[in-house]
């Protein structure tokens, strides 16, 4: 069964999916900007628990370094 249109069916037809694809254009371009935010935040939860992780060890050195002070002067 074929299905006929007429020239103003089409061209509604045609507005209401170019809305369609623009709102859908819309929304990627959100979700883009989204995961390229969200890509960024981890860059720097990396670089920052790298250097949480970097502190630590240096506050332990210094920690073991004082009780070593400490032993030598209580000798």
């Amino acid at each position: 069964m074929k299905v006929h249109r007429t020239t103003d069916e089409m061209a509604l037809l045609i507005e209401e999916h170019k809305k369609e694809i623009w709102e859908y254009k819309q929304k990627e371009s959100e979700w883009v900007k989204t995961k390229n935010l969200a890509d960024g935040y981890k860059k720097v939860i990396e670089e920052l628990s790298a250097k949480l992780v970097e502190q630590e060890k240096y506050i332990q050195n210094l920690g073991q370094e004082i009780e070593k002070l400490v032993e030598e002067k209580n000798k």
